[in-house]
């Protein structure tokens, strides 16, 4: 189970594509930080999720492309800046993977754990609306009603 929360969080936090801007830590933190992605791992692995500021994760994971999507929930500085590294702390991982993030687009990064790049997720940004249902809101103004009552 470990090994899967790291390649979760290489996939909400990692890139490598082969004509990419870096992002060292704090300026990968700023470019994720608080929006919603969806990504597609090496292995096959799908979600989409929120990264928070605070080094949270929030979101769902298909493993493997297969079988059913979980919710999954990760504490706050779960991801941590170290040097110039955005690295993960996870209770039962016997080590903290760093990760090399790179800027793939303007709305796009990959993410590689370092050392292993191979092991990578591709992630590209997804409006939240995109996940809530279609109803369209009616917008009434209440002073304009108030009026004609009286």
């Amino acid at each position: 189970m470990g090994k899967r929360l790291a390649l979760v969080i290489a996939g909400l936090v990692c890139t490598l594509p082969a004509k990419a801007d870096e992002l060292r830590a704090d300026a990968a933190r700023s470019f994720i930080a608080g929006k919603h992605f969806a990504y597609n791992c090496f292995d096959g692995t799908t979600g989409n999720g929120r990264i928070y500021a605070d080094g949270s994760v929030a979101g769902y994971i298909q493993v493997g492309g297969s079988g059913a999507r979980r919710y999954v929930v990760l504490p706050s500085g779960t991801l941590q800046v170290k040097g110039d590294r955005y690295c993960a702390s996870l209770r039962g991982v016997p080590f903290e993977p760093c990760f090399n993030v790179n800027r793939t687009s303007g709305v796009s990064f990959r993410g590689a754990i370092s050392g292993l790049g191979f092991a990578y997720c591709d992630f590209t940004r997804r409006s939240t609306r995109a996940d809530l249902t279609h109803r369209p809101l009616r917008v009434r103004d209440v002073r304009a009603e108030a009026v004609q009552r009286d």
